[in-house]
């Protein structure tokens, strides 16, 4: 009850006080929001049949699956396959990773508002955006319909998925660097050339070679994928193993595979620890 002292009201403990905002407003679009989004899951899990029982079946079939593939295949005349497809999968992930850094510096620098003209990085993000659209996988198929089957297809679509990640990326590090270095550089007279050298560089390599590095992880993984569609590398013999059902074949593919990543991923950190 409010306490009135001479002609006033005063709110007594636990009133609220006239004027007072409420301290967590009920947000009725978010909440809407959230039960929209929960209405069409349930309704796109009817049509996709996403179900219960077919999730418990799955099980039993993924046991019977896996009981094929133990113990791996290890017979020499494999070995010697999958060593074939792996170090080809290497070679593909190195040369695409060259590459395309090396066309998305020049990119990413002429996609960056603070650097270039509107008309110019406005054109170049286009670009960025086409190279961003498609899968690698879907890259991949279009380069074999091209060049035809081998490495060159699956380093080509690789090439395209770098330049659309790390060129994109890197313009955005780009326009979130202190533009005070890059102005004093050009007080000084200097060209363009120096002020990307003394201005531009020493602000955003680190960044870029760690962009460059976590890219060769990512191509070293599509290039198992892009084998699968005709692109070379260690996906052709692992796609041919799971059409003769040679599971144990398979196992030791993805074996293979894992350990390969975790060995990158342990050099990759290494390396972004020498250039942070």
């Amino acid at each position: 009850m409010a306490a009135k002292t001479g002609s006033e009201a005063v709110p007594g403990p636990g009133a609220p006080r006239p004027g007072a905002r409420q301290a967590f407003p009920p947000n009725w679009p978010a909440r809407l929001g959230w039960l929209l989004l929960a209405g069409y899951v349930a309704y796109a899990a009817t049509k996709l049949d996403v179900s219960w029982a077919r999730f418990v079946t799955g099980l039993a079939n993924a046991e019977r699956f896996l009981g094929r593939m133990f113990p791996p295949n290890l017979a020499p005349d494999k070995l010697q396959l999958i060593g074939a497809g792996i170090l080809e999968s290497l070679q593909i992930a190195v040369l695409a990773t060259a590459l395309g850094i090396a066309l998305s510096l020049p990119l990413g620098l002429a996609a960056a508002r603070n650097l270039a003209p509107a008309a110019v990085s406005g054109s170049m993000r286009a670009v960025i955006a086409v190279c961003r659209s498609f899968h690698p996988v879907i890259v991949a198929i279009l380069f074999v319909k091209a060049v035809g089957f081998g490495a060159l297809a699956g380093t080509l679509a690789l090439v395209v998925s770098t330049m659309g990640f790390v060129a994109k990326l890197f313009a955005e590090v780009v326009e979130e660097m202190d533009p005070g270095q890059v102005e004093a550089v050009r007080a000084t007279g200097a060209p363009y050339l120096n002020v990307l050298v003394m201005g531009v560089f020493p602000q955003v390599m680190s960044r870029f070679v760690g962009l460059s590095v976590y890219q060769f992880d990512s191509n070293l993984r599509n290039s198992t994928m892009v084998g699968i569609v005709g692109g070379g590398g260690i996906g052709a013999p692992l796609f041919t193993a799971y059409q003769r059902f040679d599971y144990d074949v398979v196992l030791t593919i993805l074996i293979v595979i894992i350990s390969l990543i975790m060995l990158c991923e342990l050099v990759s950190g290494r390396v972004r620890k020498v250039f942070q």
